[in-house]
């Protein structure tokens, strides 16, 4: 087993991992940009590295800069966490040349299953139903409108080296094409470095449901079930929980077989998850394949009670995978909210600024997983979640009653969140009845406004906001800089 491990993220994923490190006994390094300095996984780690400026090209996305901490540290593992270098194949092979170990699938796999085309012929052979598609236009205008005119409109625009969302667009008019082309390209090579698209058959009304799966090195695969990920704004997933509220067990069956086939098709080892679309009808469609830890990870963790990153770092310290199938058993129902620093109201556009007041619930069955603190300058530079609120019970009733009353006792103060937001969505009726599909934001939500704040938490605000001692590292009503208490800890946990 490994004597330290650096994570090579930040945020409530840095966060989540430093803690698993922390359990099994192995120590953990932190590197942080400028901008996060003061942040909660710096603080958290044994020992914290800086690696450069704000911009994550020149720190959490810098390679040398990354290899170059873990080497300092004497750390002999990388976790990823997800995003950044999470799914970067080049990344993962550079791990393996510089002697230290990347936790994750390795180099082969990442690259294979990352490409969308690749991973369509892997799933293909297995005898997975995959979406129809077009996968050679790449980057040529010309080549992209001919597939979706071959296939038909409506189709949808996708990234051929990533996922998470970017670099897709819905088309549905032919007029729309070379416009949602030129940005789909735009969004995927400043993602991904490559604007290579691939066309696909826009499922409408579809549910998008995927399975988590470990796999060891010795050919041992075993699924945790499935995750329900259909409540997606821009394609990006809002809403998790587990089981699927829609899934019976004979589709169940189908799906994690499916995704366990896969996974031995393309030697998969390490965690990672099959997503997939369900059409209106319940045939099911290969999406993708995610070669990381999900942001929606915890939900599996609630029902299966398997701790994912303490997988994730026994498999790569070539530990065999002690779990059987017969010993996965799920149990209730979980759900997860993620928390972003966005308002609602501006098109969800990035909020980022300062925590002036922090209360995170505290209830039977709810976990949060964060990444902030009162006090905390959230900064520009990253995706703007901030936590997660995961909320478990025996049934989804009672699960979604625990969730609702978790969103309301949540308190962040000093930038727009998406709070609001959660809580309507958590209590419509078409949600509780478990009638989802990823269009269910845009029909159902699309109206939606924040109700105006009590007058207390009007004033508690407004008071927060000109207290000349807060927050830590705030101005003084005279305009002089006040001194941030956690300076004082600095020389004793920076190196």
């Amino acid at each position: 087993m490994f004597s330290k491990i650096l994570v090579a993220n930040r945020g409530e994923i840095a966060v989540r991992v430093i803690r698993a490190c922390r359990e099994m006994g192995i120590g953990v390094v932190a590197v942080y940009s400028e901008a996060d300095a003061a942040a909660p996984h710096v603080w958290l780690a044994d020992e914290a590295i800086p690696i450069g400026p704000a911009e994550a090209a020149q720190s959490y996305l810098n390679v040398e800069r990354v290899l170059d901490a873990a080497h300092r540290s004497g750390a002999q593992a990388i976790h990823p966490g997800y995003g950044f270098l999470a799914e970067n194949a080049g990344f993962a092979a550079a791990c393996r040349e510089a002697g230290l170990v990347f936790i994750g699938p390795p180099a082969d796999v990442i690259r294979n299953l990352g490409d969308k085309s690749r991973a369509r012929r892997v799933a293909d052979a297995a005898g997975v139903p995959v979406v129809p598609a077009v996968d050679e236009p790449g980057v040529d205008d010309r080549a992209v409108r001919v597939a979706a005119l071959r296939l038909g409109l409506p189709v949808v625009l996708k990234a051929a080296a990533g996922g998470g969302g970017k670099g897709m667009r819905a088309v549905r008019r032919a007029e729309e094409l070379d416009a949602a082309a030129a940005s789909a390209r735009r969004e995927a090579l400043a993602s991904f470095g490559d604007g290579a698209l691939v066309v696909e058959k826009l499922i409408e009304r579809a549910r998008h449901v995927e399975v988590q799966i470990l796999a060891d090195a010795r050919g041992r695969i075993v699924h945790l079930g499935e995750r329900e990920c259909s409540i997606q704004r821009r394609h990006q997933k809002v809403i998790e929980e587990s089981p699927s509220p829609t899934v019976n067990d004979g589709l169940r069956a189908a799906l994690c077989e499916a995704a366990v086939g896969i996974a031995r098709a393309a030697g998969y080892v390490n965690a990672g998850t099959v997503e997939f679309l369900l059409d209106p009808s319940g045939q099911f469609y290969f999406l993708e394949v995610n070669t990381r830890l999900q942001v929606e990870h915890p939900v599996s963790e609630a029902v299966t009670g398997i701790d994912l990153v303490r997988e994730q770092i026994r498999i790569a310290a070539g530990e065999p995978l002690m779990l059987q199938q017969r010993q996965t058993i799920r149990r209730g129902h979980a759900i997860e909210c993620r928390v972003y620093a966005e308002d609602p109201e501006a098109g969800f556009a990035p909020s980022p600024g300062r925590v002036l007041h922090l209360d995170e619930p505290s209830l039977p069955g709810v976990r949060i997983d964060s990444g902030i603190r009162a006090g905390q300058d959230i900064p520009m530079f990253y995706d703007p979640i901030l936590s997660k609120i995961i909320a478990w019970a025996p049934d989804r009733p009672q699960a979604l009653r625990r969730m609702a009353e978790a969103l309301r006792e949540y308190v962040v103060l000093g930038c727009h969140t998406n709070l609001s937001y959660l809580r309507a969505v958590i209590a419509h009726p078409e949600f509780i009845a478990g009638r989802l599909s990823t269009e269910f934001l845009a029909e159902h939500m699309a109206s939606w406004r924040r109700p105006a704040p009590s007058p207390e938490v009007a004033a508690i605000a407004a008071a927060l906001a000109r207290s000349p001692g807060a927050p830590p590292g705030g101005r003084a009503a005279s305009g002089v800089p006040r001194a941030d208490p956690w300076e004082r800890l600095r020389g004793w946990r920076f190196s």
